[in-house]
């Protein structure tokens, strides 16, 4: 069996798509909607934070781009719902969800309370279970097609720093996740796949940081800083590093691919 021939100028071409992006108001988030908004798609942003969506939206509107705002608590099954609902209601179809909202309080397990786990995994890997069901049921009800990026970490794979026990466990999730409803949704061509990140300068990585439990004796600086001296690439990602791939997974560039996770570190699992 043979596929069609793409031409290159058309390969990331997203013109007439529609693409989710939850976390989408700063950060990495923000960072995945602009590109894919540039490659053409409209984009909903969907964020806990409705004043920085609309913020968000309101960039990317004057930039030139299609772009919405939808609060959403994405650990909330019925807020999902509205949410797809929303996005099909003004575009017609969800063509890209990418799932990226995540939090990361640093904070040590002996000083955890259930509670502090359970919200961890509710909106890292909960959320991640409700919006892809519930976008995969419209993907499949209008025949097919689609792509589900989730966004992991390179904790996924390895622990960074004491602290984020809470954090690993829902990363480690969200990548047994994509793999096995890759398995599943690939019959109805919906490709599912992974990125994740290293280091990446953010907004919310700097207040994680600021608030971190840390052992005692254990500087956040001087750790910042033997962590970007591990990096071979020395230097902590952008955004735009993390988008850039997400670019690609939502493309035709990608087109043999699900199940799969692209690291984007730097370098630093190498060390």
């Amino acid at each position: 069996m043979t596929t069609s021939h793409t031409p290159v100028d058309q390969l990331l071409q997203l013109t007439g798509q529609t693409a989710i992006v939850t976390g989408g108001a700063m950060g990495i988030g923000y960072g995945i909607a602009s590109r894919l908004a540039e490659a053409g798609a409209n984009v909903v942003v969907a964020d806990v934070d409705a004043t920085a969506a609309d913020r968000a939206a309101r960039q990317l509107a004057d930039a030139g781009y299609e772009a919405t705002a939808v609060p959403v608590d994405v650990a909330d099954e019925a807020e999902v719902q509205r949410m797809v609902a929303t996005t099909i209601a003004r575009y017609g179809t969800i063509d890209t969800l990418v799932n990226n909202a995540g939090i990361y309080p640093n904070m040590l397990v002996m000083r955890m309370a259930a509670a502090d786990f359970a919200r961890v995994v509710g909106v890292n890997l909960t959320s991640v279970f409700l919006c892809t069901k519930h976008v995969a049921e419209h993907m499949i009800e209008r025949g097919g097609v689609g792509r589900i990026i989730n966004v992991t970490s390179i904790d996924a794979l390895h622990p960074s720093s004491a602290g984020l026990a809470h954090y690993d466990a829902s990363k480690h999730g969200v990548w047994g996740f994509t793999k096995n409803i890759a398995l599943e949704l690939a019959p109805h061509r919906i490709w599912v796949n992974a990125i994740a990140p290293g280091g990446i300068a953010t907004p919310g990585v700097a207040a994680a940081q600021a608030g971190a439990q840390l052992p005692a004796g254990v500087d956040m600086a001087a750790m910042v800083e033997a962590f970007t001296a591990r990096i071979p690439m020395r230097r902590i990602g952008e955004p735009d590093d993390i988008a850039k791939a997400a670019l690609f997974l939502a493309s035709e560039l990608s087109s043999y691919m699900t199940g799969s996770q692209i690291v984007v570190d730097g370098g630093v699992l190498l060390t």
